[in-house]
């Protein structure tokens, strides 16, 4: 797949697929883009599941963080990667070893790195890079 662009009906058939969300690398600092749009994904009605090591076991927006993905006790069907772009293979490979598998790994904005996009749809993963989903929601979706 061309990651540069994505058509409208792929972001929105996401959007409206998906309804746990990890989010690697959030962070409880208001500040921080993890932590507003964790916010808004709760508030569109998403589970959103925080995974941060330095934050394990305490809580964002009301929570629980886990420190990685494979301590997540709920199926997740899309992982957020607010991570830089050259820990994304390892978030990639993370998932790879969750079962059952998310359906869409999802990077923030300035979030890339092709290789891994590649081997996570080699293992039918959906790959959406270098987007926000709390822009993506309201221009597409309302």
């Amino acid at each position: 797949m061309n990651h540069a662009r994505y058509e409208d009906d792929y972001i929105v058939g996401i959007l409206r697929s998906v309804k746990t969300i990890a989010l690697t690398g959030a962070s409880p600092n208001p500040a921080r883009p993890s932590n507003g749009v964790m916010g808004y994904l709760l508030s569109r009605g998403y589970n959103v599941i925080p995974v941060n090591p330095g934050q394990a076991g305490k809580q964002i927006h009301g929570q629980t963080v886990y420190a990685r993905l494979a301590d997540v006790p709920v199926s997740v069907d899309m992982v957020e990667v607010f991570r830089a772009s050259e820990f994304l293979s390892g978030v990639v490979d993370e998932a790879l070893a969750m079962s059952p598998r998310p359906k869409v790994i999802w990077s923030q904005l300035g979030v890339r790195d092709d290789a891994a996009a590649v081997r996570a749809e080699a293992a039918g993963i959906k790959v959406v890079m270098d987007r926000c989903p709390a822009i993506e929601y309201p221009r597409l979706i309302g």
